[in-house]
C-alpha cells in the first residue's frame, strides 16, 4: 500500500459522507465497494483476506 495517498482516500471519504448526507444511500454504497475494491488491489487482496473475519448472517 505504498501507493496509497492519504489526502486522496480523505476526499473520497468526505465525498460518500456528502451523497449519504444527501440522502442517496445506493450511490454511497456503491462508492463505497468502489473503494473498498481498489484499497484490497493495491494492499495484495490475499494478504487482506486472511485477515478479514467471515461476516455475520446480518452483513451479507
Amino acid at each position: 500500500m505504498s501507493d496509497l495517498d492519504a489526502r486522496e482516500l480523505a476526499q473520497r471519504i468526505d465525498t460518500v459522507l456528502d451523497i449519504l448526507v444527501a440522502g442517496d444511500y445506493h450511490s454511497a454504497i456503491n462508492n463505497l465497494e468502489i473503494l473498498k475494491a481498489e484499497l484490497l488491489a493495491q494492499s495484495g487482496h490475499a494478504q487482506v483476506q486472511k485477515l478479514t473475519p467471515p461476516k455475520a448472517p446480518w452483513e451479507i
